[in-house]
């Protein structure tokens, strides 16, 4: 893929004006090996992306390009940033969760560009679904996770299957020390900007809430309820936790969404699609959510509890104050916890339970079960909520299409009547069921 109009995908698609210094070393590197280190929220995706699309040669029914991430999350970021940009080419995900039927019908005819778990693409080669040989391009997002001992056993089987590989691509906000020797890569070459870009920490301010009992709910909504109106993010350890904190949210009012690995993957993408497009503001989340998800602008984080690693406290933190945004790490500390060295305060915050402009659900959202698979577009959507549900064009928010379903911001004071109007209305000819998410 040319450069040139790579870079005009960057500017139109992702609406990124301009290449920040990783980025045009990355895009400008063409090295058959390389490793990428630059810490989260830098804008690693684009960076590794268009380095990948410009080793490709052009679309050709036949494989080149795979990129290979730990976490279906991660995938299904990276697969619409590489669409958008990938134009003329078909790009593929391939994830746990996902419809397996719909993912083989996807690998006909063949891909350009696969990005999947190393687990379910190793679960559609040993179907024989899928052929790696003419893959050119390998690229390991956070390869410290992909290339760490739980899955190298699956990595190792998936290399084998590329034996046409000329350019191998790491990334991650992480160093690993060293590689498994059936990488079997070249010379590397490094481009490390970890310490050499602003890092995020610079943009952040670290405060410390503390509870007066190791129960910490109580504080934690009062601190909720003192803050601005925004997105926040609230980090907790254990799943039953995360269950708990939501609950007693939901029941003091509160916009609040729960994120975490029971839950099943519609769920989980739902949740993501309602904190970014305003329905549910605040999303309790265990670590599941520090990583590979793809949230705007997140005001606030909130460590409800303690993150049990430094590597955990970095990977929660880079949730805000991604590329050039500023942002506010709260941690909730009792009697009964131990801060750790690499946790710094930059000031101290009592709550007061009030504010002036409260975080507030300015959205609801509604869900459609159809999508893209029954030929529904975001266009389709966006017309027929403006057409027939009476809604102005610049009152239709964020509009999601998934496989089977599609969700659609409106303004939450009107969402009731909205939903009445679109229900009596059949939509492409089809009647679909149309309801509102909470």
């Amino acid at each position: 893929m040319k450069q040139k109009e790579l870079i005009t995908n960057i500017q139109s698609r992702l609406g990124i004006e301009s290449l920040n210094p990783m980025q045009e070393a990355a895009i400008a590197n063409k090295s058959s090996d390389v490793i990428l280190l630059s810490p989260t929220g830098s804008g690693k995706t684009v960076a590794f992306a268009s380095m990948m699309l410009s080793s490709l040669s052009n679309p050709s029914a036949k494989i080149q390009g795979v990129i290979i991430a730990p976490s279906r999350e991660l995938v299904t970021q990276i697969y619409r940033v590489v669409r958008e940009l990938a134009t003329g080419y078909k790009v593929v995900a391939l994830y746990g969760g996902h419809s397996m039927l719909d993912e083989k019908n996807s690998l006909t005819p063949s891909p350009d560009i696969v990005v999947a778990t190393p687990g379910r693409l190793l679960d559609h080669i040993e179907r024989k679904q899928i052929d790696l040989y003419t893959t050119r391009i390998l690229v390991l997002d956070e390869y410290d996770k992909s290339l760490e001992l739980g899955f190298q056993d699956e990595m190792r089987k998936i290399v084998r299957m590329m034996p046409n590989r000329s350019r191998t691509i790491l990334t991650s906000a992480t160093r690993l020390d060293s590689l498994p020797d059936f990488m079997k890569l070249k010379k590397v070459d490094l481009i490390d900007f970890l310490h050499q870009t602003e890092t995020p920490r610079s943009r952040i301010q670290i405060v410390e809430v503390e509870s007066p009992s190791r129960d910490k709910i109580a504080t934690l909504t009062d601190l909720l309820k003192s803050l601005s109106d925004g997105r926040v993010i609230i980090f907790v350890n254990h799943r039953e936790s995360a269950e708990r904190v939501y609950n007693h949210l939901l029941s003091a009012g509160l916009p609040v969404g729960i994120y975490h690995g029971a839950l099943d993957q519609n769920d989980r993408e739902k949740a993501i699609d309602l904190l970014n497009n305003g329905t549910t503001p605040i999303l309790v989340s265990t670590d599941l959510g520090a990583r590979g998800r793809d949230i705007d602008s997140v005001h606030s984080i909130i460590h409800y509890h303690i993150p049990l690693t430094e590597e955990t406290w970095t990977h929660r933190n880079g949730r805000t104050a991604r590329v050039d945004a500023t942002g506010t790490v709260y941690v909730l500390t009792s009697e009964a916890d131990n801060i750790p060295d690499y946790i710094v305060f930059d000031r101290s915050y009592v709550p007061s339970g009030h504010s002036y402009n409260p975080i507030k659900a300015a959205t609801a959202t509604l869900y459609f079960n159809a999508g893209k698979k029954e030929k529904i577009s975001r266009g389709d959507i966006a017309g027929f909520i403006i057409k027939q549900g009476g809604v102005e064009a610049s009152q239709v928010g964020r509009i999601v299409v998934r496989d089977h379903c599609a969700l659609a911001a409106i303004p939450a004071d009107e969402a009731s009547g909205i939903v009445k109007l679109l229900a009596q209305q059949k939509l492409k000819g089809k009647k679909i069921r149309i309801s509102l998410q909470h």
